[in-house]
């Protein structure tokens, strides 16, 4: 989300547990966000001005605060997912996903967000090259 329009509550006291924008209706995007059921994580509308310098700098931007409920069950990139569905789907005119392209690893990806798949679905069609890679990377923990 990052990459894109969307401030992610740099220039505020709760950087990164923050997201927001000019023209979102924070209390409508925490609702759609909460009505996914994601585990591990409640979003809460919220109102934040960034400080001047920070992506939307002096703006006041709606949004939601981000808070973790369970550390074990959150899956921080299916919330990602989640977010930049629920804002294209709500204000794709607005919301420039097409930036992100890079994190989010394709312009396929993209296309996917825009044409309004299930977020749970993409996720789901990660599974086998997800378990692969932590077979790959279990050699390499040490702890």
């Amino acid at each position: 989300i990052e990459a894109t329009n969307i401030s992610v509550g740099r220039g505020t006291d709760t950087p990164f547990e923050q997201i927001g924008a000019p023209w979102i209706d924070g209390p409508a995007l925490a609702a759609a966000l909460n009505a996914s059921a994601l585990p591990g994580v409640r979003f809460y509308p919220v109102v934040f001005t960034p400080a001047a310098g920070a992506k939307l700098g002096g703006q006041v931007c709606q949004g939601v605060f981000l808070i973790v409920t369970d550390r074990d069950r959150l899956r921080p990139v299916r919330v990602g997912l989640q977010i930049a569905f629920t804002l294209s789907r709500m204000h794709g005119a607005q919301f420039r996903l097409e930036d992100a392209a890079t994190l989010f690893g394709s312009k396929s990806m993209i296309e996917k967000i825009r044409a309004g798949a299930d977020p749970a679905l993409i996720a789901a069609s990660w599974a086998a090259d997800e378990a692969t890679w932590r077979l790959t990377r279990a050699k390499y923990l040490l702890y």
